[in-house]
Formats: structure tokens, C-alpha cells, sequence
């Protein structure tokens, strides 16, 4: 019987999701006083299911918006509670992240929102601001480097984060929260975004993406096998930085915006000095089987996403490429 003819309820499928919760346990080293809820909808419904979940209409919440996703999470929580961007970017056109002893938390706030890693503008935290109010706590969004290293889940009060980046295909959304935030939504809260009801039922209140928590499961499995997230975090240093070392030392040529402290080991934006050749650059590309790198319509450039299933070779020959395309056109 294939995964998606199983029924959710059944004990076969049971055994998969159990498992597959146990394993991201172990990769993140979950502590036990955390929920894993294996949901839909996507990261973007999480927008909303967090304050819905965590808030009253008139509570204080407090953003960092270092990109896009985190703007639009903001935008969102703007139907829900009160939100105030306490940091932006955007004046910066996203390149940057700031310095955590300067922002104006405030200490009544509910919780402080970052977007980890922006996967349209390439720029990620190394480390994490610490929310300043006694019951303030931190939600970031992780889609886009969800198991790329480890991360200690204690300094959080919630993690969310869609599965098709690094852990299985789109339709899964991992949430890992603090259980005694639990229990608190607003009235109007939909069914499908009540974190409790969800909890309650181990994730199969309703019927959940069965096939995509299996295949994230089987990489769960794998990532284990490989030594764990540190093991993996080194494989992504070393293909981010043979690629920004190819950026770096092309007399400018290729040029990444992105502060080098702050730049992503999962999305790498580039622009060419020469606007008119990004194009061909992109085309040529394609026909060496290198697709999918011109940037986002935001910000145009090029953007190479090297996520865990990138192996080195495919950076080694993207690199190779851009050193071939550089001397014809220099």
C-alpha cells in the first residue's frame, strides 16, 4: 500500500509521523517542553496563526524586517494584533541586518518576529536577538534554512517553517513551539489554525499532508546519517563559500549587496556589472543544465539557491561556468 492510500488514522501511518517527529527531535535536539505540529497551509497561514494564537487584539508585537517574508509577515499580523516594525531594511534595499543592542524593543510586546534566512534578498541571522520583555519571547521564521545547522530551539518561543527548502515538498509546515503558549487563542480563531486543537491530536486532526511528512521523514533519516546538522552545516559553508569567493575575486565583474557578516549560505544574489549580459548569462546557463538562477522580479540579478540537496559538484560547476562566462565577456 503506498503512503497516500493509507489511512491517517491507521497504525502504519502512525509509525511513519511518530518517527518522523522523533528524528527531528533528535537533529535539533528539541527539548521536551516543546510541541512539534506538523501542518498546512504554508508558512505564509502562519502569519496569521501566531498571533491568533499567542496574542489578544490589543497586544504589542515587535518585528525585524530584514526582507521580503518578513514584511509580508508583518502586513499580516497587522489584521490581528498590534504590530510595530521596530527595524527595517528596506531603506538598504534588505542588504543588511542590525545590530541587536540597538533596537528599541519594547518590553510589553508579546513576542519579537525575524525571518532567519530572506530568500530573495540572500541575507541570514548568525545569531539571535534576545526579546528584553519578561514575557516577550522570540518567533522566527525558518523556511528557508530549516535544518541547513543547528540551532539551539530553547532561545525560541516558536519556530515555523515551510518544509519544501531543505526537509521534503511543499504542503508540510513544521511548527516547533513552546507548549505553555498553547491553549491561548483568540475566540475567533479558525479550526485549522488552532495550535491546541492540533496538539491534542498529535497532528491528524484532519487528514495531513501523509505523503510529504513521509518523504520529510525519509530526510530526517538522512540527515542523522550523515553525523547530524553540524556535519551538515559544514557541507553548506563550503559550497556558499567557493561560490562568494567566485563573486569576491572577480574584479567586479559578479557583485553581491549583501553584507559578507550577514550573507546567506542558502541564497546567493549576484548582479553582473554589466546589466545587459545578465540575460545571456542566465540563458547560456541554462543550456549547461544550470537553471532557475536568474533573481527574483524584486530585485532582479541572479540568485543561486544551494540548499542541503545542492551538492558540491553543482556549486563546483556553476562557479566553473561563471569563470568561463567572465573571461568571454570581461
Amino acid at each position: 500500500m503506498s503512503v497516500m492510500e493509507m489511512s491517517h488514522r491507521g497504525k502504519e501511518f502512525l509509525s511513519i509521523i511518530q518517527k518522523a517527529e522523533s528524528d527531528l527531535r533528535t537533529l535539533l535536539s528539541i527539548p521536551e517542553e516543546y510541541a512539534v505540529l506538523f501542518l498546512q497551509g504554508g508558512a505564509t497561514t502562519q502569519f496569521a496563526a501566531i498571533p491568533l494564537n499567542i496574542c489578544t487584539p490589543n497586544d504589542d508585537v515587535d518585528y525585524v524586517v530584514t526582507g521580503s517574508w518578513g514584511d509580508k509577515a508583518y502586513k499580516e499580523a497587522v489584521k490581528y494584533c498590534k504590530p510595530n516594525v521596530i527595524w527595517s531594511g528596506k531603506s538598504e534595499k534588505y542588504t543588511k541586518i542590525p545590530n541587536f543592542d540597538t533596537l528599541e524593543q519594547n518590553p510589553d510586546a508579546r513576542y519579537l518576529h525575524i525571518c532567519a534566512n530572506e530568500t530573495i534578498h540572500g541575507v541570514e541571522f548568525k545569531n539571535y536577538p534576545t526579546p528584553i520583555g519578561e514575557k516577550t519571547v522570540l518567533v522566527a521564521d525558518m523556511s528557508s534554512n530549516f535544518c541547513s545547522k543547528p540551532i539551539d530551539v530553547s532561545k525560541f518561543g516558536i519556530i515555523y517553517a515551510g518544509a519544501q527548502k531543505n526537509v521534503g515538498p511543499s504542503g508540510v509546515t513544521i511548527v516547533i513551539i513552546k507548549k505553555d503558549l498553547i491553549g491561548n487563542a483568540q475566540g475567533s480563531t479558525p479550526v485549522m489554525l488552532d495550535y491546541k486543537i492540533h496538539a491534542e491530536n498529535n497532528s491528524l486532526y484532519n487528514t495531513p499532508p501523509c505523503y510529504g511528512i513521509y518523504m520529510c521523514g525519509l530526510v530526517f533519516e538522512d540527515l542523522l546519517e550523515q553525523g547530524g546538522l553540524g556535519q551538515v552545516e559544514k557541507k553548506n559553508k563550503k559550497k556558499a563559500e567557493i561560490l562568494y569567493e567566485a563573486i569576491d575575486s572577480s574584479n567586479g565583474f559578479y557583485r553581491c549587496p549583501v553584507e559578507k557578516s550577514v550573507r546567506s549560505l542558502m541564497n546567493v544574489p549576484f548582479t553582473l556589472a554589466k546589466p545587459e549580459l545578465e540575460g545571456e548569462f542566465v540563458k547560456t546557463a541554462a543550456g549547461e543544465e544550470m537553471v532557475q538562477l536568474k533573481g527574483h522580479r524584486s530585485v532582479g540579478g541572479m540568485r543561486a539557491s544551494i540548499y542541503n540537496a545542492m551538492p558540491l559538484a553543482g556549486v563546483e560547476k556553476l562557479v566553473a561556468f561563471m569563470k568561463e562566462f567572465q573571461a568571454k565577456h570581461a
